[in-house]
Parts: C-alpha cells; structure tokens; sequence
C-alpha cells in the first residue's frame, strides 16, 4: 500500500521542472502513506509520483514501474493478489524489471490493453502512462479499497492523487474517483469494468450455498492475502469478524504463501492487536479468541482525552467528517500507531463481512429477503465512503498497511450468490447465522455466536458518550440552529456532527471537498434507504448500534430528534 500521484494534459513547452516541484510537493502531503522511498517519472506528456510503502519485494519494487524499453511506466496503490497466475498465463512475452505483484499491470497492458482489468483480483488504485501512445489509463479496484482522487487544475491539467489532502489548493473540483471504474484518455470517458451478476437479487433468488464451500472461499481469500515479504498481523476485536479472519490466518500462518506454502515463513508465529477503553468489550473478547487461537496477542488501552487529542488529526487523515467514521476510526488510528511501532507493516482485517451478510443490527427489521438483498448491494457500494475509507486512511497514518479478506473477489462471488433468504436474522436466529455455521468448532461459541458490535461501541460505550457530551459542550444551541446557513452541503443533524464538520472545513475547506462526504439519516449504519423499515428508526437516527433498542444487548434509550 502506498500513495499515487499523477497530473496528465500537460501542454507543449510546459515548465516540466517546475510543475515537477509542484508535483512533489503536493505528493509529499500523502507522505505518510508510503514512508519507505519516493519515486517521480516526468516527461513532456505526463508526471507520475510514488511513495512506497514496501511490502512484496522491498528491495527491488520501487516505483514507478517501468518496461524495459522506457515505453510504459506505472504507479499503483495497492496489491494484485493473483499476479503469479496472471505471470504464468501471458501470451505476449514481458521482461519483468523487478518482483513485484504489481508489475504485472504494464504486461496485461500490453496483451490485453483496457480488458487487463478484468483479470485483476486485488485492492488497488494505479495510473499507467503509455508514452509511445501518448495514452494514459486509470482504475480503481471494484470495492474503492484503496482511495483515489481527481480534479482538474487552472490550467486544464488532470490530477489524480490517493488522497485528497494533496489536490486542495490545485483543483476546484476534486472528487472522488469511482471504485470499478476506469478512465481512458483515448476514448475520455469513465467506464465501469465492473459488472457482477449477483446484484440483483433475481439472479440470485433460490440459490444456496453450502457451508463448507462458503468456508472454503474464505480460507483461500485470507490464504491469497497473507502474501507479504515484511513482519504482518491481525487486528483483531474478538468480533466474529475479525476472530475468523485470525482463524484462517493462523491456519497459513506458517508457511511462504509466495513459495506456494512449500518453505517456512519468515515471520511464522501471528501477531494479533486490539484497542479500547480500559474494561472495553472487545478488549475482554478479543484475548478470549487470541487464547484459542494462539497468536501473540497484543492488548493496548487508551484514555478517552487521548483519543479526544487525536480527533483533529483524525479528521485530517482520514478526510471525512461522517459521524460513525470519525468514532471508528479513532481508536484505529491510535492502534495503527502502536503497531508501527512494533515493526509490523501489514495486518489483515474484517471490513466488508457486514455488508455481505448483513451483520448490521438493523437487518434484523428487513422485510423480506429482496429488501435485505438491495440494502446489502447499496451498503457494498458505499464501502469506499465509509469502512474502507476508515480501515485504510487510519492506518496508512502511519504506515501500515489494512488487507480486507472478506472483500476478496473470489469470496465476494460466492458470498453473493446466494439468496439473501439465508442470510437473514429475526427471533431466534442471530445475525449472520449462515458464516457461523460455517465455521462452527473453528472458534470459542462466546466468540463465534457474539452479537454484532459495532467498533466504536466495542472499544468502550464511554468513547461514544464521551464525544457527545463534549461536542455538547462546543457547540451551542444558536449554532445549531443556523447550521444549514454554515453549512449548505450535508449540514450536520447533531452537535457532534456539527464539531466534526467545522475541523475538516479548516483542512479541507470548499463545497466539493464537503461534497465528497456523504450524507443523509441513519440508524446503526444503515442506508437511507433502510430508515423506512421501523417507523421507530426515524425517532432514533443514530449510528451506535445501541440504537436498535429490543435487538442491542446493551441497548440505550436513545431521546427523540
């Protein structure tokens, strides 16, 4: 995982020297996301900046990757996870100049131009500058794991940067780039790439899947993932989610997945890392799982005026001013810190699993097993916004890579395929009942049948109340009410809304950085869309998963308004 930077349509006699400077410059702000080494390509047609974060090949994948004739050169944001297999079935000979995973983009190029990205199975965000064709291609992996950003400047350049931080001030309309899609200077248009068949719930209606193949799916996507040259780990909150990813990591753990399991790891006993409140749920769940599994397990405790310290600097890294995503990723960017500190680079985590299972407390209310099926669709395509955005920005704050098994390709096709009637929770069937019969006897039952907690809950119910009230305590009531004269995008619907909003204006000031934030009510995470399944969630928006009174274990009375 690193930080991309590219700036295309520049003109003839352009001051290539000092828009290089600018670039650098401006590239330097996502510093933090590749510490390892920067890498610059600039020739009269493009600019192409890299900063490394070396985790395959530390010692010769520096970037941008270029061909051997000069002809292509490449900067990518991420890891192509199936590269060996692409590697073994080109049809067109390459000359690889290093080893790493990603080089393979400027191969697949070459054979298959544009279609190479259908091939891909990965987390990524790359721009490949064609200089024979004078042609340039960027994409962004279907999830938006890996962030990306374009904008044009005054001078009709296009920029494109992992994060935003680094085109404020040089575009006025920076947005963000869409997950699956792909822009081709040839044709000047976005196209998506991306098209399961498994969107609809129709095509999916009646389909089951058994157990042991849906197990099977997901060991392989973590097994996939665990391909690194650098000390790794794994988060690890006592959740079910993250507790099955340890499992199965623990499971390879031992052996070089990049030497097809045949030779000794480097680093072969798993480390695991988790953060709270002192006396935090998931503190307490989280060494119940690391007992059972095995790993060295790493326990850290933070105050709540600590995490209060960071909030500003929270918001400016991960650059959104949603409610739930600033809770979450608090306590993450704290943790990221501690485990840099240890000299691990990379550590698997489990995002996406409640969006394809529907682990969210509010599934419960879903009607019927098509409305369950959209809210997961719509909760899927949201993820670059919300706990993708969170899970990489607040780690890549100080260097540290986040893999995402359960948004695996391959996994997601099998988890997807089957009918969302599976799926779904009510009386006596507890949410994602389908993965944890899976895995039965893999896990402790106190882990592997624990009721969804969100993770700003899990790390300590005071952390929520705590922001609250001191929010409360900034932000007064003739403030409130004038909130949508301060701010006519999304305008903040709670005190503490209205805090986070006013500390990412002074990092990312203007309309279209509010715009890239986006907005609208819910309730314990939901969609908008999902609002409409209990007329008590339109009293009761809010994102704590206390907010589900009658299906939380700890739920709270959560006032009107």
């Amino acid at each position: 995982m690193c930080s991309i930077l590219g700036i295309f349509g520049l003109r003839p006699g352009e001051d290539l020297a000092a828009l290089r400077r600018q670039a650098l410059a401006s590239s330097a702000r996502q510093r933090h996301r590749g510490p390892d080494w920067s890498g610059v390509h600039a020739d009269p047609g493009a600019i192409l900046v890299h900063e490394r974060l070396a985790i395959v090949d530390p010692a010769g994948g520096a970037q941008p990757l270029r061909s051997a004739d000069g002809g292509l050169v490449l900067a990518v944001n991420g890891e192509i996870y199936n590269h060996r297999e692409l590697e073994r079935s080109l049809t067109v000979p390459y000359a690889f100049q290093t080893g790493s995973d990603c080089e393979v983009i400027n191969a697949l190029w070459r054979e298959l131009g544009p279609g190479l990205l259908a091939k891909l199975n990965g987390i990524y965000a790359f721009v490949l500058w064609d200089a024979g064709r004078q042609r340039w291609l960027a994409a962004r992996d279907p999830f938006g794991v890996c962030p990306l950003y374009w904008g044009t400047d005054a001078e009709g350049r296009r920029w494109l940067a992992s994060e935003m931080k680094a085109l404020v001030g040089v575009c006025a309309d920076i947005a963000p780039f869409p997950p699956g899609h792909c822009y081709d200077s040839a044709t000047g248009e976005l196209t998506r790439f991306w098209r399961p068949g498994w969107r609809e719930h129709v095509a999916v209606a009646g389909r089951a899947v058994p157990a042991p193949v849906l197990r099977e799916a997901f060991e392989q996507a973590v097994h996939r993932q665990l391909m690194t040259d650098v000390p790794y780990g794994v988060l690890l909150s006592g959740g079910l989610d993250s507790s099955l990813v340890a499992a199965c990591a623990a499971r390879f753990a031992r052996r070089r997945v990049e030497e097809d399991d045949a030779a000794e790891a480097w680093w072969p006993r798993l480390h695991s890392f988790a953060i709270g409140l002192e006396g935090s749920p998931d503190l307490a769940a989280a060494q119940v799982a690391a007992e059972a599994l095995g790993t060295v397990h790493h326990g850290f405790t933070y105050r709540f005026e600590e995490g209060l310290d960071a909030i500003d600097e929270v918001i400016r890294h991960i650059e959104s001013y949603d409610v739930t995503t600033v809770r979450a990723s608090t306590p993450m960017y704290l943790l990221a810190r501690r485990i840099k500190a240890m000299g691990v680079k990379m550590v698997l985590s489990g995002e996406g699993s409640d969006e394809l299972f529907g682990g969210y407390l509010y599934f419960h209310k879903a009607p019927d097993a098509r409305a369950f099926h959209e809210e997961c669709v719509r909760k899927l395509d949201a993820l670059h916004q919300f706990d993708c955005l969170r899970a990489n920005k607040a780690m890549m704050a100080w260097g540290v890579e986040a893999r995402v098994p359960f948004l695996d390709l391959g996994f997601v096709e099998v988890a997807m395929a089957m009918d969302a009637a599976a799926k779904m929770a009510g009386p006596g069937r507890i949410e994602k009942a389908v993965l944890r019969e899976a895995f039965a006897g893999v896990l402790p039952d106190a882990i592997l049948w624990r009721q969804k907690e969100q993770f700003s809950d899990g790390v300590g119910y005071g952390w929520i109340d705590g922001l609250k009230a001191h929010a409360d305590a900034q932000v007064s009531d003739a403030q409130m009410a004038a909130a949508a004269s301060r701010f006519p995008v999304n305008p903040p619907a709670s005190k503490e809304a209205y805090w986070y909003r006013t500390l990412f204006e002074r990092h990312f000031p203007g309309e279209a950085c509010a715009r890239t934030v986006p907005g609208g009510p819910s309730i314990a995470c939901s969609s908008p869309a999902a609002i409409a399944w209990d007329p008590a969630f339109a009293a009761a928006a809010d994102p704590s998963g206390r907010a589900v009174a009658g299906i939380h274990q700890a739920a709270v009375a959560v006032p009107p308004g």
